[in-house]
């Protein structure tokens, strides 16, 4: 990286990132926001997604560009962050004009980590505070690891985590990746510290460890296989102007960073969904730049995810231990 970047999504210019979370609920929330509404797209691979206001992202509907994107633990409950985003976007006069009134658009997507030991004896749902708390944290720079939206995540062997990733196009324009990974699969290889990620790597991001020294048996993949208690969400992002399909296309592509860096992936017990963005900040690209794009996309998310699973903290309980504890 070069000095002035920080290797964060947040590289997008325009861009914030806010991060909230619960120690005794062990679960957190994660915001994407910008300085001005932007064209989003969305694509979900998983077998079992919860989401919020993705319908809308469809190129054939009316609304055209979102206020934010939420990230969220707490399964469905987690849904209720994307609530309490709207409240701090509509104090601030956001949203999407409707003659006097304005709706903010927010959709979010939750991944399941209810039994990671966490207080689940609340009676009022305490996502909807943690959303809002989110928004007003966002700023360029963010944490990474265990906080926000990967608060509580796991892999199959260690603790997963939020993690992000940039990289600049040959032709200027700026991509990178926001990503919590809860996953069913696992981002090393077999029980060692290498990450499937490895070819990807850039400037020893995750350890420069490099690719495992032997190669892994395929059909011997770890999983912790839990109906229900898994899901990767992501957010890439870009400074080019797209449309909405295009916006989809690109979610597609990095989806290809998933698979890159989880094994396995998609599975019917996750519920993976990539959302994409565009500020529209530079010229739009043409065909080529697009291919050059979802493929940059897929690459930043690659690295997304093992940044996730090396920055993660040691956590209480009986989870799965941090990269950082069992090989750092």
């Amino acid at each position: 990286m070069t000095p002035e970047r920080r290797n964060l999504i947040t590289d997008v210019a325009g861009l914030r990132v806010g991060n909230a979370a619960d120690a005794a609920l062990r679960s957190g929330v994660t915001v994407l926001t910008a300085d001005a509404p932007f064209t989003a797209g969305v694509h979900v691979m998983g077998g079992a997604p919860g989401t919020r206001e993705t319908d809308l992202l469809a190129p054939e509907h009316v609304v055209e560009q979102v206020d934010a994107l939420v990230l969220s633990g707490g399964s469905a409950f987690g849904l209720d962050a994307a609530s309490g985003v709207a409240e701090g976007l509509r104090a601030a006069g956001r949203g999407f004009a409707v003659g006097e009134v304005r709706v903010p658009i927010v959709p979010a997507a939750i991944l399941f980590d209810l039994q990671g030991g966490g207080d689940q004896g609340w009676t009022e749902n305490p996502w909807k505070a943690l959303g809002r708390a989110a928004l007003s944290n966002a700023a360029t720079a963010f944490g990474i690891g265990s906080t926000g939206a990967g608060t509580g995540a796991t892999t199959a062997t260690l603790r997963g985590g939020l993690g992000s990733a940039s990289a600049v196009l040959p032709d200027g324009s700026t991509i990178g990746a926001l990503v919590a990974v809860n996953a069913l699969g696992s981002a090393t290889v077999d029980d060692g510290p290498h990450f499937w990620a490895a070819p990807f790597e850039v400037d020893a991001e995750f350890g420069g460890l490099g690719p495992a020294p032997q190669g892994p048996d395929p059909l011997q993949a770890r999983t912790k296989l839990t109906p229900h208690a898994n899901t990767t969400i992501g957010i890439v992002a870009t400074d080019a102007t797209l449309t909405k399909a295009q916006c989809t296309r690109l979610a597609i592509a990095a989806h290809d960073g998933f698979a890159r860096a989880l094994v396995p992936s998609h599975t019917l017990m996750d519920g993976d969904l990539i959302f994409a963005a565009a500020t529209g900040t530079r010229p739009a690209p043409d065909i080529a730049g697009q291919l050059m794009l979802g493929h940059a996309g897929a690459c930043v998310m690659a690295r997304a995810v093992a940044r996730a699973v090396f920055a993660a903290a040691p956590g209480p309980g009986d989870g799965p231990p941090a990269w950082q504890t069992r090989f750092g």
